[in-house]
């Protein structure tokens, strides 16, 4: 697990850009720091260079300087640079060793670079079980081949333009690369923010900065500059038992030369885990809770009578509720505009639980594969008009009477309509928010999916493009990784998610959901039958007191840094409306502080880097 960033540019980079490049990823990957810089012929430079390939590293298995990366072949005309873990590669790798190839390390990375070598591409993301951000340079080829896992569990961001590419773990990592004069904010990706909390891929808040989407690969060639996008993933449904599928998935992911712990909650998809894990012959690992103190929301002693259950050793994290000295840093570590509450808590149990683990096991994705949301259940009751939809316009206004929520809603057609069972500011809301924005989008959802004539498939498939990427695998690889801790997801593993989709839909989608998974647990059966709380955040508290300066002024500033896309009076209603008492505002103003604070930082950022 790690950070990664690079350039490939027709103009020499000066070593301060690398710099800071460098320094955007370091949290990223604290245990080691390589860089390897080419001139524009690909001799080894020093300094400034034409082509780079950095990378900060967190080591999990074998943490030896051998293991460091970026790694090459033996002829040095294959290089890799890599963020990720993979598993179940040992009996392909004693294959590589039998046609001849040499292996130095225990490293997943090294594997990867000889399959590439003996393979090639396409033989070898086959073979690429887990989570992935990977970048091969071949010489050989004059080709840059970029690829994002098919889940979405790791980032890979780009900027391509003028003959030049750069990629990074994060937007804060290319943006240092880019011309002065490239630099705009994207306006589409802050209408996306305001709408969805978050912004979907391919777009990121600058408008000449990409993100890739998941199962997505990208080639780009060194000699014409021509850059070819490919999806190179689509779930096919696989018969067979999904129980043992289960297994697998979690005991591949304990594979680790650092300790390796569980986030377990007082949920089923986490409880399911550890109760496996368990069962596997794995209660020595430790399990860590966040704790919410005197909270509605606290599931510490579930989970601790879980733990003890299962003879697994459990600490409970009491979560710090004072944002006041942190949110310039939370901000920070969520790299561009993010207003999903739940972060704040991951990021403080990512903070306390890397004292003791390096590696933890989560239970990202069990909502959507087992339409765990309730706003499935609700949307589902109007799908009766699927395709049907009215010709209302939606009138501009901060909010709406109920009737005139019902009208504006049905204008949307139902799949836009989804969007607002979880979204920020609604299309009406964000029109009086940004008047003179033209074309604004009622979804940024990304769509490449095959639409289907089932409903509940037609929102998961929204999920699993958008949702889950890009909001919950976002939220736990930023959160995370801040603090150099790495999270992996069994119930996402592509073989295991493959068995799920095989499953017929009356077994797979039940009243309570995820009756089916439990049956792999019955050690865990109440966690299916306790009411899914989540985290309410202390949203008043944040407000009126931790964040209260940074409301002062903020509308003028959100005017100002936004390039006057933001209203500076209407901002400045919405924290009226909320300080008489409107606290349905809640929410949204929490979502303008956060959209301040991070514009204020990355406008700073692309005014200090030099370019």
């Amino acid at each position: 697990m790690c950070g990664i960033a690079g350039f490939f540019a027709h103009r020499q980079v000066g070593p301060e850009v690398i710099r800071q490049m460098f320094y955007s990823l370091q949290r990223r990957g604290p245990d080691a720091q390589h860089a390897m810089l080419w001139d524009e012929q690909f001799h080894p430079a020093k300094g400034a260079a034409h082509n780079a390939l950095l990378h900060t590293r967190l080591s999990i298995r074998d943490p030896r300087p051998e293991a460091d990366q970026p790694m090459h072949n033996d002829a040095k005309d294959i290089w890799i640079c890599y963020n990720g873990e993979v598993y179940g590669w040992e009996k392909d790798a004693q294959l590589l060793a039998n046609e001849g190839f040499k292996f130095r390390t225990r490293s997943d990375t090294e594997f990867i670079l000889h399959t590439y070598q003996a393979w090639g591409l396409d033989a070898l993301l086959p073979k690429l079980r887990g989570m992935f951000a990977l970048v091969i340079l071949d010489l050989r080829t004059r080709k840059l081949h970029l690829i994002r896992d098919r889940i979405g569990l790791k980032p890979l961001i780009y900027y391509c333009a003028n003959g030049e590419l750069a990629f990074g773990s994060t937007v804060r990592s290319v943006l240092p690369f880019l011309p002065k004069q490239e630099r705009a904010l994207s306006a589409e990706g802050i209408d996306a923010y305001l709408g969805h909390r978050y912004i979907p891929a391919p777009r990121t808040v600058f408008k000449n900065i990409q993100r890739l989407e998941n199962g997505h690969r990208l080639c780009f060639d060194l000699e014409t500059s021509k850059l070819e996008k490919q999806r190179y993933w689509y779930p096919e449904p696989l018969d067979g038992e999904w129980r043992q599928a289960l297994d697998d998935a979690i005991s591949l992911r304990t594979a680790s030369d650092r300790p390796v712990g569980v986030f377990l909650s007082g949920g089923v998809d986490s409880a399911v885990i550890a109760s496996r894990l368990s069962a596997l012959g794995y209660g020595n690992i430790a399990t860590f809770t966040a704790g919410f103190p005197g909270t509605t929301f606290d599931e510490s002693a579930e989970a601790a009578a879980l733990a003890g259950q299962l003879g697994m050793p459990n600490q409970c994290i009491a979560i710090e509720q004072d944002l006041k000295r942190d949110f310039s840093a939370l901000v920070r570590d969520l790299d561009e505009p993010f207003a999903d509450p739940s972060a704040i808590p991951t990021w403080y149990l990512a903070r306390e639980t890397v004292r003791h683990a390096t590696v933890v096991l989560g239970g990202d994705g069990g909502d959507e594969l087992f339409g765990g949301y309730k706003r499935y259940r609700q949307h589902l009751r109007s799908a009766w008009r699927r395709s049907f939809r009215t010709r209302f316009a939606n009138p501009a206004s901060l909010q709406l009477s109920r009737i005139g929520k019902l009208t504006a809603e049905s204008s949307l057609t139902w799949r836009e309509a989804y969007g607002l069972r979880f979204s920020g500011f609604a299309p009406w809301q964000r029109a009086t928010l940004q008047p003179d924005l033209r074309t604004p989008q009622n979804v940024y959802w990304r769509s490449d999916s095959a639409e289907s004539s089932d409903p509940m498939t037609t929102l998961l498939q929204i999920d699993f493009d958008n949702y889950l990427p890009e909001y919950i695998l976002r939220k736990a690889d930023l959160c995370t990784m801040a603090h150099g801790l790495e999270l992996r997801a069994p119930l996402l593993d592509h073989v295991f998610v493959q068995h799920i989709l095989g499953i017929e839909t009356r077994e797979r989608f039940t009243d309570p959901a995820k009756r089916l998974l439990i049956t792999a647990a019955p050690e865990a059966t109440d966690a299916l039958n306790r009411k899914k709380r989540g985290f309410n955040p202390p949203l008043g508290q944040w407000l009126g007191r931790d964040l209260s300066e940074h409301m002062e002024e903020l509308g003028p500033r959100l005017s100002l840094r936004s390039n006057g896309q933001l209203d500076a009076a209407v901002v400045r209603e919405v924290v009226t409306r909320y300080d008489r008492g409107e606290n349905h505002f809640a929410e949204q103003l929490l979502q303008l502080l956060i959209l301040d604070e991070s514009l204020g930082q990355l406008v700073d950022a692309a005014q200090l880097s030099d370019g």
